[in-house]
């Protein structure tokens, strides 16, 4: 069963993220499904658009912890890394065209892109603290991204906030009115974008993006080396039993 689908019409090209019952979690399949597709329209010359969409109420939840669990991070942090580096260096920009909440990982997928929409009630959260990791991979497509004293709130906190505070502190590009909004917003940058011929989009993209494609080569691998460091940490490991127990952490302590 697939859990990524890519379908095309009038120039853009819409990969949907189609793993609802686990939240649409980075799954090696799922991973592996994606990557493939972003090749495919990377390839495609007749593409001047790429929407990245999913099925069900969440985005995408992160990285899937049960193969987290089961030690099967390590690839797991140079795929995502992977995918990241593919939006960030895909030709013709992409819109992250959200429904609903997003998490961790899904956060990094959003900074990729170039444009952003999500209802105004959807929550995200850069929940890495509060298993014991840190947004080490995510980090390098989302902070170039976002207010610097928002960055440090969130990243370390992990507290949840809003698609209107998502556009506020510049991870998203338009927070609409409920689903309605979030789709009427993806469709006005559509329109736009429709207009644009290919080799327009693409330029303009290399200009906009040189930066962050720089950082992503840079950084990138270092990233890579500390998220599965952190992975493989007893600490790590009590936060994702943790996770999976529905209980707080051991190093959760009540204020005084």
């Amino acid at each position: 069963m697939s859990l990524v689908s890519l379908s095309t019409d009038a120039a853009v090209a819409t990969i949907t993220l189609d793993s609802p019952k686990n939240r649409n979690a980075l799954s090696a399949a799922l991973m592996d499904e994606l990557d493939a597709h972003l090749t495919a329209v990377a390839a495609d010359e007749a593409v001047r658009a790429v929407v990245l969409t999913h099925t069900g109420p969440t985005f995408c939840a992160g990285a899937d912890l049960s193969e987290a669990a089961d030690g099967g991070m390590e690839r797991g942090t140079v795929r995502l890394m992977g995918l990241l580096r593919q939006i960030v260096e895909l030709p013709v920009p992409v819109l992250a065209h959200l429904r609903g909440n997003a998490r961790a990982g899904g956060l990094g997928l959003v900074g990729a892109c170039d444009l952003a929409v999500a209802p105004a009630s959807t929550t995200f959260a850069f929940s890495e603290v509060r298993l014991g990791l840190a947004p080490a991979i995510i980090s390098v497509t989302t902070l170039p991204r976002l207010d610097p004293r928002a960055a440090s709130r969130y990243f370390l906190t992990g507290e949840e906030f809003d698609g209107a505070e998502a556009q506020r502190i510049g991870l998203l590009t338009m927070a609409g009115d409920g689903i309605e909004g979030a789709d009427a917003a993806a469709a006005h940058l559509l329109g736009g974008l429709r207009l644009a011929s290919r080799q327009g989009l693409t330029a303009t993209k290399q200009l906009l993006g040189a930066a962050l494609a720089e950082r992503v080569a840079a950084e990138g691998p270092a990233a890579v080396r500390r998220s599965a460091e952190l992975f493989a940490s007893e600490e790590a490991a009590e936060g994702m039993r943790a996770f999976k127990e529905r209980r707080p952490p051991r190093w959760v302590t009540d204020a005084q």
